[in-house]
């Protein structure tokens, strides 16, 4: 093989290579530009989430605005009987919070208790700009969503300044920071339940809230004091399971329930027959023996 063969060959594997080479770096250039993009967003999230602190006390001396304008503490919406729904939002939200909010709503619609009546529910801005009449724009929105007139007196959205907003995300354990590029803030979809005294209950996680899941938060939170008996009696077949977040059927409790039936049913049966026993001797001993003669007879 001449010379010239051997170089021309030699040339055509290097454009192969050269040509494979650029085809890996063609396809590896979005990979890297998704890396990348993925580790900024780890980046950016970093100090967003939430740290659960189940059972603490939140400061209810902490002061906002309401929609109305009016200078109010966090206590005036705790009355020692009814827990309280909060949920910490900004309103000039773009997605999230909105999610969180209208998912709020269709709980509630399907709800067969009121906020205002069985419980309270308050809904904190944490961004300090913003003021009390895009919280009462907001109020009327989503009391226009809802459905339920009632309900305006129990749905109470607040402003308030940097201190007092960062004072109760603290105590909730509600981890949040603006992005400095979009002006936004970021943080995780969440919602509250809190005792009638103010302790941190329940953490219900996502933009949709499952009836059964918040009816139950809420019971829990009142230590069963609202609802009806029966609801009461089904409330405590379940049971809040931190693993999935939400509350699953306590099989224990739902044996003994049955085993209290079975013996209340066995003792009403077991003494309707021992009445009517208890009757029809009554009733043979009133009764005149027909075959002994009689006195008159003799």
């Amino acid at each position: 093989m001449s010379q010239q063969c051997m170089n021309n060959r030699n040339s055509r594997e290097w454009r192969r290579a050269a040509f494979a080479l650029s085809v890996l770096l063609v396809l590896a250039l979005p990979l890297a530009v998704s890396a990348q993009a993925a580790d900024q967003e780890l980046d950016q999230l970093e100090g967003v989430g939430i740290e659960e602190h189940s059972g603490e006390p939140i400061p209810l001396d902490l002061q906002f605005k309401d929609s109305e304008d009016r200078t109010v503490t966090l206590q005036d919406y705790f009355d020692g009987q009814r827990p309280v729904v909060l949920t910490l939002n900004y309103y000039k939200c773009p997605m999230l919070c909105g999610l969180m909010l209208n998912g709020l709503v269709d709980a509630y619609s399907e709800l067969n208790w009121t906020t205002g009546q069985e419980f309270e529910t308050v809904t904190v801005s944490i961004n300090p700009l913003e003021k009390p009449i895009l919280a009462k724009q907001n109020k009327q929105g989503y009391l226009k969503k809802l459905g339920k007139p009632e309900a305006a007196r129990g749905w109470h959205f607040l402003t308030g300044n940097q201190a007092e907003i960062t004072a109760l995300a603290d105590a909730i354990g509600f981890q949040y920071k603006l992005d400095p590029d979009t002006k936004e803030f970021l943080h995780q979809a969440a919602i509250f339940v809190i005792t009638p005294d103010g302790r941190i209950s329940r953490y219900l996680y996502g933009v949709m809230y499952p009836v059964k899941d918040l009816k139950l938060a809420l019971s829990e939170a009142a230590d069963g004091r609202i609802g009806t008996t029966s609801e009461r009696i089904f409330l405590a077949c379940f049971t809040y399971d931190p693993a999935s977040g939400s509350y699953v059927i306590q099989a224990l409790t739902i044996m003994r329930i049955a085993g209290i039936l079975t013996v209340i049913i066995l003792v009403l049966v077991l003494g309707g027959f021992w009445i009517r026993d208890a009757r029809r001797r009554a009733k043979r001993a009133g009764q005149p023996d027909n075959d002994k003669p009689s006195e008159e007879s003799t």
